[in-house]
């Protein structure tokens, strides 16, 4: 910290110049890529979901052959280094560092920005966007359906401009703190993957049916989640009828930007009279975001585990049910239960699967003991992987904090105009 203290007092001891974005970049918003024409191999595409706050995530891409195109789709292009940041969705105002070497290409609502480079370095402007990102979700709209304007962007956020020689340092020091922060991301997506693969091997038919003890094997059923439990669609609610206490709900929205497995208390709430008229879901119920802009996120899910009744939104619907609740919230995770479910959803912009499609799905349905036996195994993965309390998830949580603290101190500067 003593050569940027050294750096500031040599270089700016006044303070620094702040300026509009889009007067010290350009920026380049997204092509309208067709979901029906994605392929498995062929040009990448960056989406949205795939923009999460650091460098691009790249383990969920989509694929296009350019001869499917007669649009010229070089000025789409992304390159090592490049910023990137989602316009809408449950990502909206995040921040995408790309440092894949291959070329890919901005999918429509990824905008990217092209600084200038004589005056301000790229990380620099990789770590002051990072600073903004509750400031642009609440520019775009917040809500369900946030929706980020590139002009509003670029006109009403301002920079501070060190010179380039001290916007270096605080790179320097701010990269270290990534740095360590993506070796333990990596670290937690390699648990991730084999918490995955053993969530899929517990579910497998296979495995569920194999000989136990006496050499005698499961009755194992596999029946359709419709003649298992009732599905039953929410009602409406929406941002306005929130209120600071009252009745828990939850909006479909939240269920895949804010739960995991399962909750015992929700975020929001809405008042005694509003709740009377709303479909509300009880203990145990699963409760299924039945919307989406992916297809990722349709038919996330989360058991409800609170002892009270809660209401439910519309796109949405909750599942009542006599299995074990976290089986069947686990179940909803299963590439078994992604495979059947990707051949009900329906829509363009916006991917949908209703409740009649939802009821032919079809689950293992193993004894009760069994399903707790599952459960309690995928438990301790859950809380190795996502756990904000222990383990790495703890560690990363730490490391983001020391970040976030020294970055707002790194990126504060008096305005030069104001010491004149």
């Amino acid at each position: 910290m003593s050569k940027l203290k050294e750096l500031i007092q040599k270089l700016c001891p006044n303070g620094v110049e702040y300026r509009k974005l889009g007067e010290v970049c350009d920026f380049i918003n997204g092509f309208a890529f067709k979901s029906s024409l994605f392929k498995d191999i062929g040009e990448p595409i960056i989406r949205i979901t795939n923009i999460n706050g650091n460098a691009v995530d790249l383990s969920n891409v989509k694929y296009f052959n350019a001869s499917d195109y007669k649009s010229d789709l070089h000025p789409f292009a992304i390159y090592y280094g490049d910023i990137l940041i989602a316009m809408s969705g449950a990502t909206t105002g995040k921040i995408g560092y790309y440092c894949n070497k291959s070329t890919a290409y901005l999918n429509q609502r990824v905008g990217k920005f092209v600084p200038n480079k004589y005056i301000l370095k790229n990380r620099y402007l990789f770590h002051f966007l990072c600073s903004k990102i509750n400031e642009l979700y609440i520019m775009a709209g917040g809500g369900a359906q946030p929706n980020l304007s590139s002009t509003k962007l670029m006109n009403d956020i301002v920079i501070p401009l060190p010179p380039l020689e001290v916007q270096k340092e605080i790179v320097r020091i701010l990269d270290k703190f990534t740095t360590l922060e993506a070796e333990l991301e990596a670290e937690l997506t390699a648990r991730k993957k084999q918490y995955e693969y053993y969530r899929d091997k517990l579910f497998s038919f296979n495995v569920l049916n194999c000989a136990t003890v006496g050499n005698s094997l499961n009755n194992i059923v596999v029946m359709p989640l419709g003649e298992v439990g009732i599905f039953t669609r929410g009602s409406g609610l929406q941002k306005k009828d929130f209120t600071q206490t009252g009745v828990g709900c939850i909006h479909y929205g939240q269920i895949y930007t804010h739960y995991g497995t399962y909750a015992n208390r929700t975020k929001t709430f809405v008042s005694q009279e509003f709740a009377k008229k709303a479909r509300k879901a009880k203990h145990g119920d699963l409760i299924i975001a039945t919307t989406s802009e992916n297809d990722e996120d349709v038919c996330k899910a989360v058991a409800w585990l609170g002892d009270e009744d809660i209401a439910i939104s519309s796109d949405a619907c909750f599942y009542t049910h006599s299995l074990e609740p976290k089986y069947v919230a686990y179940y909803f995770q299963t590439e078994q239960f992604q495979k059947q479910k990707r051949g009900f959803i329906t829509g363009t912009k916006v991917r949908r699967v209703n409740t009649s499609d939802l009821a032919k799905i079809k689950i293992p349905v193993p004894s009760i003991e069994e399903q707790r036996r599952i459960v309690s195994i995928l438990d301790k993965f859950d809380m190795l992987t996502t756990s904000i309390s222990e383990g790495l998830p703890k560690e990363i949580e730490l490391r983001r904090k020391q970040y976030e603290y020294y970055r707002n101190q790194l990126l504060s500067f008096p305005d030069n105009k104001a010491t004149a």
